[in-house]
């Protein structure tokens, strides 16, 4: 009996280690201008245990630095999603879309093309 125990508390022990406090990740982001680069970023850091958060304009990739003791990469995307933003695996609801200052709107052909010519970059 004694042993099972301890085997147990091992694989508990070694479990809770193989969660870092400083993971790295990075996910696709969809957005257009500065105005969803703050959005993004702001709701990528209100996910308790994200410690930063950079989107890139120009690729649309977000660097993350987060605990995994407290989150993980689907409550980071579900929290983007909510502000009206598209991750790879997780796609923002109409609602939450329509939320998002007109300018922002990357479903948007012409918006996104304004936005490559330089006109909508805010």
């Amino acid at each position: 009996m004694k042993k099972i125990i301890a085997i147990v508390l091992v694989l508990m022990t070694t479990g809770l280690m193989a969660q870092d406090k400083n993971a790295k990740a990075s996910l696709d982001v969809d957005g257009v201008c500065m105005m969803c680069k703050k959005r993004i970023e702001l709701a990528s850091l209100k996910t308790k245990g994200v410690k930063s958060a950079v989107w890139n304009l120009e690729t649309h990739e977000l660097k993350l630095i987060f605990d995994e003791r407290k989150t993980d990469l689907k409550a980071i995307q579900e929290n983007i999603a909510a502000v009206g933003h598209d991750t790879q695996e997780i796609k923002a609801t109409d609602e939450a879309y329509n939320t998002v200052h007109e300018c922002c709107r990357y479903r948007d052909e012409k918006i996104r093309d304004d936005h490559e010519d330089g006109d909508g970059g805010r």
